[in-house]
């Protein structure tokens, strides 16, 4: 009779340590989407670009029934248009540090946008489409009306794909692309076992925000660039492509895809960049920013 007490009593004790652990689990999550959320109030960052005398305004539009963040950096006089999409997760805060570069604010106003689902533009709460995503972005570029040619789009791993879709859609509109870490072929990126579990409503409440728009991005990417492959053929502009030999997020299988379907592209320039993983733009600012200034000439060509 003592084998069986023993044994619920090591099953309760089980249960019990797997309990505790999910809570500890569930509370972690909060605590970790409480202090790290790779974006910056408005606050914050008005208080860093005076304090680095970068001439930025912070600004808020309304499309598709969204409220969405950006930033504008510079004059417009005489100067063409440079916007920064940036990957999954992030925010406009992650190109802060290059809003003051000289080389790029003599040629360009900038701007930055939140992508739907990060910093403060609905945090925590994605638009997996990339077609609806570019068409927000083209409501940017409607609603600033002084935005001039040339206009150069810079995607960053998942924005390059919208970038791209803005380019294929509207190729009257777009002179431009720089591609960093470009996840743009279906399937050339890495997949985590937990990608759909996280989609659970079960699970997902407790998720950290800015993981759970990541999440969703990645859950429907495959599918939402398999709906690009017929309009490749749309895009006509120069394209500089860089990415990390060592990217160990996006495959670099990416630039065969670049080569094999950017037929019509009158410039097509694929750079690894030697030792360097993902995150191009925190580490080779030098290697972008020839990217951007050698697209730029293209364009003019």
């Amino acid at each position: 009779m003592q084998k069986p007490v023993r044994k619920r009593r090591w099953l309760r004790t089980i249960l019990r340590t797997l309990l505790a652990l999910l809570i500890l689990f569930i509370i972690a999550c909060f605590v970790f989407d409480h202090y790290y959320q790779f974006r910056r109030s408005d606050e914050d960052l008005k208080q860093f670009y005076s304090s680095n005398n970068i001439p930025a305004t912070i600004s808020y539009y309304e499309t598709h029934g969204r409220q969405l963040r950006y930033v504008s950096v510079g004059d417009e006089e005489g100067k063409g248009t440079l916007i920064f999409l940036h990957g999954s997760p992030g925010s406009i805060s992650y190109y802060s540090n290059r809003f003051k570069d000289k080389d790029i604010l003599d040629r360009f106003r900038i701007y930055a946008v939140d992508r739907p689902g990060y910093g403060y533009s609905g945090f925590g709460n994605p638009e997996p489409s990339i077609q609806k995503q570019s068409e927000m972005v083209r409501d940017l570029i409607d609603s600033v009306h002084h935005a001039k040619h040339p206009i150069i789009i810079v995607g960053s791993s998942f924005g390059a794909a919208i970038a791209c879709r803005l380019a294929m859609d509207h190729p009257n509109l777009v002179d431009g692309l720089v591609l960093t870490g470009p996840a743009i072929g279906p399937g050339l990126e890495k997949y985590f076992w937990f990608t759909h579990l996280i989609e659970s409503p079960l699970i997902r409440w407790f998720i950290p925000r800015m993981f759970r728009s990541a999440n969703t991005e990645k859950a429907h990417h495959k599918r939402e660039l398999e709906k690009m492959l017929p309009y490749w053929k749309n895009i006509r502009v120069p394209v500089a492509y860089l990415q990390g030999e060592n990217d160990d997020l996006i495959d670099t299988s990416n630039a065969g895809f670049a080569r094999k379907h950017l037929v019509n592209v009158p410039y097509l320039d694929i750079q690894f960049v030697k030792g360097r993983g993902h995150r191009l733009a925190q580490f080779e600012w030098p290697r972008f920013k020839e990217a951007i200034l050698e697209v730029n000439e293209r364009v003019k060509q």
